[in-house]
């Protein structure tokens, strides 16, 4: 269907409107937000206790009702919330309609956008599940092995199998694994200071190998559809570039941008497990609690010596399921070879559907791991349950210990008090026991970690500062003096001493009843009436407990990126209804005819990379390129406009493919999902990178990848192509 080139429709309320709205729109999903709503509460109150009634909730203690006249909610503005928010408002305004709406989820002009999402979806699935069964971390553990002590030599092993893999499978699986294992890798080692060089390389290298196979990333899938492209001869056309970057970016990397001898050491030192933990039984980190407390507790042990031991068994003693990772790799094998074979003989008026393939294949993937789940259910039930009861026993035991705490406290800041007002001592004498008392309480103060400097900071939740804090209440606990250590106090005081003894020695009487209250803490939560919530819990359990690797994999898939990606479409298609599209499109003609091929190629790279951070991730990028690119097509079908030459055109489409990949390490996280998984895991690991620092990082890994890439590709598009008008 040919565009409509009218761009004086840009002059109507509707259309300035429609551009502000997609512009807000970015810019939300960019810098999400919450709106706080404020609503009365006795509305409130009486919503939940209809809830309540209805057994949806559990019942409700009416003492504890807010008494407050209104109630905050916070509404989420992020990327699921705010595309759709924007496309209903344009649609109340009759800026949009029924045909934005169908072109934006059918499709039109060969952007076909629930055949993508069906097919990323399905394919995410084969990958993920792979990914589940361990054998993106057993490899990982085999190159760790390979390196040996050098690190330079490991650094490149990692990278190249970062590399090799993305290749095939994309870069979620890579970001869902890697990124975990090297947290766990630089945590355990001796002499790795910080884990900076190792993770932003990891997260550039697996972008940049996305960008070799079409399946490999949604934005390639929009690429490829958009302007025709065989799957073979959009790989044909990208293999040299990506992978001349790849082998040049890396000596960058290792020499000069993580040159630190704290980032990568000369010899990288790691501990070695113990004995009785290397013929130990690798634990499935699929099964909900498999380690029982020390999976709830991971907090508490990220830095301490217990939890660098867990870590170090993570990476050292993997997890694989063979049948699994056997399987996987097989179904994923044959559906890309499927993939290939069938796109590379339909014709362009009969295609093919891709999730045709890829939906069987899936299916297929899920049934074995079903399968696998209920052949092995008794096993990982039973260790499930198992894990759950030491955690509700570990929790009942803390939550006792710091009621007991809480109570020993209050009894020794009451008895001092009452020390100090009723004896008679001298006002110096009260002023020094005021003192020690402070001195008591600021104990609990401790410093936070000082990782600023290094572009990763640790959490004000990490287990070092949790760890120094429990170490600090225990210091109080045992800060009852003794008559002996005051030998220069009064009387009065040394008597006071005296009783809070006796106390302390009452309070350790009552922990002989711990056994008792942690029973009966642990077998009340079980009491609970049943209710819709507590049903769907229930059932959720049941489900991790029976399929494990199903569930894992079902909750890991970018569901997100489905309302998002089609809200999007919608929201480009506004544009090119409403003029935007074609003002664009002559802006880029005009361009074009100024600086020629080769400024096609940097021209559109950069605008790929800023678009990643400015327009809705790399699909918003990618989804508004290839709209303006085939108004541009259109301009040059009119009778007074000459021909593109074949040249210019492959230039501008590969030249987009390098930005929308590379794009991903740039100036935020947002700029690619990819990205927002890549933090929250590590935040997970208790590693927090800050927004600037993940700019000021990548800088120059983007630059000089988006340099290698497109000098490549100019020398490439020179040899390859001519000056002949290029024949769509």
């Amino acid at each position: 269907m040919k565009q409509d080139l009218d761009t004086d429709k840009i002059r109507e309320w509707r259309s300035i409107v429609t551009l502000v709205v997609f512009v807000l729109t970015n810019i939300n999903v960019l810098f999400p937000f919450h709106i706080p709503i404020y609503v009365p509460t006795s509305l409130c109150n009486a919503f939940l206790n209809a809830l309540s009634n209805l057994r949806v909730i559990s019942p409700r203690d009416g003492s504890k009702d807010n008494k407050k006249s209104f109630v905050k909610l916070r509404f989420p503005m992020n990327m699921v919330t705010a595309p759709l928010i924007a496309d209903l408002f344009l649609l109340a305004i009759r800026a949009i309609g029924r045909r934005e709406i169908h072109d934006g989820t059918i499709g039109t002009d060969n952007i076909d956008p629930l055949d993508i999402m069906v097919f990323f979806i399905t394919l995410a699935y084969i990958a993920i599940s792979i990914d589940a069964s361990g054998l993106i971390r057993y490899l990982a553990f085999r190159v760790l092995k390979w390196g040996g002590k050098a690190g330079p030599r490991l650094f490149c092993y990692l990278y190249t199998f970062f590399f090799i893999l993305g290749s095939f499978i994309g870069n979620d699986p890579i970001i869902l694994s890697g990124t975990a294992f090297l947290a766990y890798m630089t945590r355990v080692s001796r002499n790795i200071v910080h884990p900076r060089a190792w993770i932003y390389t990891q997260f550039a290298v697996a972008n940049i190998a996305s960008a070799i196979l079409v399946s490999s990333n949604p934005t390639n899938l929009v690429l490829a559809g958009a302007f025709n492209i065989k799957f073979i001869a959009y790989t044909a056309n990208m293999v040299v570039p990506v992978v001349i970057t790849g082998i040049i970016l890396l000596p960058f990397l290792v020499y000069i941008i993580f040159e630190d001898e704290d980032l990568i050491p000369t010899s990288i030192e790691i501990h070695d497990l113990p004995d009785d933990v290397k013929g130990k039984k690798p634990v499935n980190p699929n099964i909900p609690f498999a380690r029982g407390h020390i999976d709830d507790d991971a907090a508490n042990l990220a830095n301490n010596e217990e939890g660098k031991l867990l870590s170090l068994e993570e990476i050292m003693n993997p997890f694989l399921d063979k049948g699994g990772a056997a399987f996987g790799a097989v179904i994923m094998a044959a559906t890309l070879a499927t993939v290939l074979a069938l796109n590379a003989v339909s014709t362009k008026s009969g295609k093919h559907q891709l999730f045709y393939v890829t939906l069987p294949a899936a299916f297929a993937m899920f049934c074995w791991d079903i399968a696998s789940g209920w052949y092995h259910r008794k096993e990982t039930r039973h260790i499930a349950r198992s894990g759950r009861k030491d955690v509700e026993t570990t929790r009942a035991e803390r939550a006792f210990q710091e009621e007991e705490f809480r109570r020993a406290s209050l009894t020794h800041g009451a008895l001092q008090k009452s020390t100090v007002v009723d004896s008679s001592t001298s006002s110096s004498d009260q002023t020094n026991l005021c003192q020690s008392h402070d001195e008591v309480i600021q104990t609990e103060e401790t410093p936070k970690e000082k990782h600023a400097a290094t572009g990763v900071a640790s959490d004000e939740k990490d287990p070092a500062y949790q760890s120094e804090k429990q170490k600090d209440h225990s210091e109080i606990r045992n800060s009852v003096p003794h008559p002996t250590q005051h030998k220069d106090l009064p009387n009065e005081v040394v008597l006071s001493t005296v009783r809070e003894g006796v106390l302390a020695s009452q309070s350790d009487l009552e922990m002989s009843s711990i056994p008792g209250t942690l029973q009966a803490t642990v077998e009340g939560g079980h009491n609970k009436p049943t209710t819709l919530v507590s049903i769907a819990q229930d059932v959720f359990r049941w489900l991790q407990e029976t399929f494990p690797t199903a569930t894992a994999v079902l909750v890991h898939l970018p569901f997100a990126l489905v309302p998002f990606a089609f809200c999007m479409f919608i929201l480009v298609q506004a544009l090119v209804t409403k003029g935007w599209v074609p003002v664009f499109a002559y802006g880029w003609d005009h361009w074009v005819e100024n600086t020629g091929t080769v400024g096609a190629i940097g021209g559109i790279g950069l605008l790929s990379v800023l678009l990643y951070n400015f327009a809705g991730t790399n699909i918003g990028t990618t989804i508004l390129l290839s709209r303006v690119i085939q108004a541009w097509q259109e301009i040059h079908r009119q009778p007074n406009a000459g021909p593109i030459s074949d040249r210019t055109f492959w230039a501008t489409v590969y030249g987009m493919a390098l930005g929308v990949n590379y794009g991903a390490f740039s100036a935020s996280f947002s700029a690619s999902l990819a990205g927002l998984l890549w933090r929250d895991i590590l935040s997970r690991k208790h590693i927090r990178v800050r927004s600037l620092d993940f700019a000021r990082v990548n800088l120059p890994i983007i630059t000089i990848a988006m340099i290698v890439g497109c000098t490549v590709l100019v020398g490439q598009i020179y040899i390859i192509r001519t000056n002949e008008p290029y024949d769509a």
